[in-house]
């Protein structure tokens, strides 16, 4: 449980292509917009966020259209998660 300043602040202190957060709060609408917001601001838009948990099916393209890159859905296969990491193209 973290608030979207300190997984930026370490995202930046730890120089991270990408950044996946698993929510299940029901706070995904407020946290992940947060999240983008803070990393542009701090100059790490480059930074990749994709996300997981149970969201309603009306949400994943508001979170696209955020900025977010993927949502993986309960059950998906760790290696769907592993190839989508791996097939990032991340210039640093």
């Amino acid at each position: 449980h973290h608030t979207p300043e300190q997984i930026v602040a370490t995202a930046i202190q730890e120089d991270v292509q990408a950044i996946g957060l698993s929510l299940h709060s029901g706070a995904h609408n407020s946290l992940l917009p947060r999240v983008l917001e803070l990393l542009k601001e701090r100059g790490a838009g480059d930074v990749t966020l994709f996300g997981g948990g149970i969201i309603p099916d009306d949400d994943v393209p508001r979170l696209k259209a955020a900025g977010v890159q993927m949502w993986f859905r309960p059950a998906t296969p760790m290696q769907d998660i592993v190839t989508f990491v791996k097939g990032l193209q991340i210039e640093r």
